[in-house]
């Protein structure tokens, strides 16, 4: 394989400073959502931590090498989730964490942030616009920013899902991975292809959010003027080039997947799992919903990836998902 900028043996140190609450999540086997899907379907469970998604591994690993330099200030940008995670790392550092949100973000994600200690900034505008925000503030305080996808050590912390489910007792035919800005795929994707170069990486992006889709397929980054989906933890538009020349390493394949079978995939996951999850924890089923045919017979993992959502959008998206179709 050729070189992406991660490196497994950083990837297996990572598990020495990740604390132990986000490390070794549970991996099963969930027959019950087979027979909806047609193929038999392993569920790797990222929600099960303090912070409800898998972004306290990679925060973990930059909270820790902040501390060990001395460093105190750290910004990001963040859509929810990475936000909660490097308050949640921070606090136990004694970090002084700032982090940008939209302020069209889910109200929940931006609770939480506020109660784990963290400074917020909202803003106007998209991910994008806090992004910009965020960087300006590290610029003026002379801070550390920390970008998602981007800071390596995000990429890694990631990566740790990855030996997990390479070391499991049960091999897969393929693994199915939310992709955003790219930090889980890309490194998860790391780790498969090094040491279990038989497994299908799969990356899976709303329709409504195609950025790094279309790049992956272009092979050159492809921007969109807007996002349109209730994935509000994958909604990017601008790749970052050094993460998808990663991702075109590592990746076999990237599909998009319909707004009603991300919907579909919530509800079967509350039904036949009894998981509540995000939008974006639901791709995987989407996908596998949207081409059974492809996977039929075939052994395929999905990486929950998180559960904080709005409890009001949520019963409004699973409940119209049993409304009947004309």
């Amino acid at each position: 394989m050729q070189k992406t900028r991660l490196d497994t043996a950083r990837i297996r140190a990572a598990r020495q400073v990740i604390d132990p609450v986000f490390l070794d999540t549970p991996l099963y086997r969930c027959e019950a959502l087979e027979p909806g899907l047609g193929c038999r379907v392993s569920i790797k469970l990222e929600t099960a931590n303090p912070v409800r998604s898998f972004k306290g591994r990679g925060t973990e690993v930059v909270a820790s090498l902040l501390a060990e330099n001395g460093s105190r200030d750290v910004v990001c940008a963040s859509a929810g989730n990475l936000g909660q995670a490097l308050a949640w790392s921070g606090r136990g550092r004694g970090l002084d964490v700032t982090v940008v949100a939209s302020r069209f973000a889910t109200r929940a994600k931006l609770d939480r942030i506020r109660a784990l200690g963290a400074r917020l900034e909202l803003v106007d505008g998209d991910h994008e616009a806090a992004r910009e925000r965020a960087a300006a503030i590290a610029r003026r305080d002379g801070i550390r920013l920390v970008e998602d996808s981007l800071d390596i050590e995000t990429c890694e912390g990631a990566a740790t899902i990855g030996l997990e489910l390479a070391d499991a007792a049960t091999s897969f035919d393929a693994v199915l991975i939310a992709l955003g800005g790219g930090a889980l795929a890309t490194g998860v994707g790391h780790v498969l292809k090094a040491m279990a170069p038989e497994v299908e990486v799969i990356c899976v992006q709303p329709l409504g959010a195609p950025a790094m889709t279309h790049s992956w397929r272009g092979r050159r980054v492809v921007t969109t003027d807007s996002t349109n989906t209730i994935a509000d933890g994958v909604a990017g538009r601008c790749p970052i080039p050094a993460v998808l020349d990663d991702l075109l390493l590592v990746a076999d394949d990237a599909v998009l997947v319909q707004e009603a079978s991300i919907i579909a995939g919530m509800r079967m996951l509350l039904d036949h799992a009894g998981l509540v999850v995000e939008p974006s924890a639901a791709l995987g089923i989407a996908a596998i919903l949207e081409d059974r045919d492809r996977f039929a017979g075939r052994h395929v993992a999905t990486i929950v990836c998180g559960s904080n959502v709005d409890v009001d959008a949520y019963h409004h998206w699973v409940n119209a998902a049993l409304t009947p179709r004309p």
